[in-house]
């Protein structure tokens, strides 16, 4: 790659980075130019940083809860009531609703790694593909051979 294109001191202006003895581009530099690295951008950070964020995404997965157990609620209370006659719901039975929904409907299957073992899975048939593959083409040749 061009020595231009990894980015210099200047070029990371439009990066984000900072033109400041090299700092920016020493970033830029030990990515290689592979795109975004979590695990750099995350030692990067000091530790009240790394708290604070802690605390907002925290904050942030509360309020989220908190307006997923309003919506299952708004949503019942405008659709069930006029469809089927049915009571109308509270805040905390909307949430009672909600698990109750869990643990009828949730997939209790192979654990939560459905992409780990899926990927475990496609290897294990790959490596029989390939055992199977050499066997293939011998009977190939064979055939076109007699």
């Amino acid at each position: 790659m061009p020595e231009n294109a990894r980015g210099s001191g200047s070029n990371d202006a439009r990066l984000g980075g900072e033109d400041v003895a090299g700092g920016a581009s020493q970033r830029v530099d030990r990515d290689h130019g592979r795109g975004f690295d979590m695990t750099i951008w995350w030692e990067d950070r000091s530790l009240p940083m790394k708290i604070l964020l802690g605390i907002g995404f925290g904050i942030l997965g509360i309020g989220l809860l908190a307006l997923l157990g309003w919506a299952v609620m708004a949503l019942w209370n405008w659709l069930m009531p006029d469809i089927f006659g049915l009571k109308r719901l509270d805040y905390w039975k909307a949430w009672g609703l909600l698990v109750l929904c869990l643990i009828l409907f949730k997939s209790w299957g192979s654990g939560s790694n459905n992409r780990r073992s899926d990927r475990k899975r496609r290897r294990h048939l790959r490596s029989y593909m390939k055992e199977d593959q050499p066997l293939a083409e011998e009977e190939q040749a064979g055939a076109s051979g007699a």
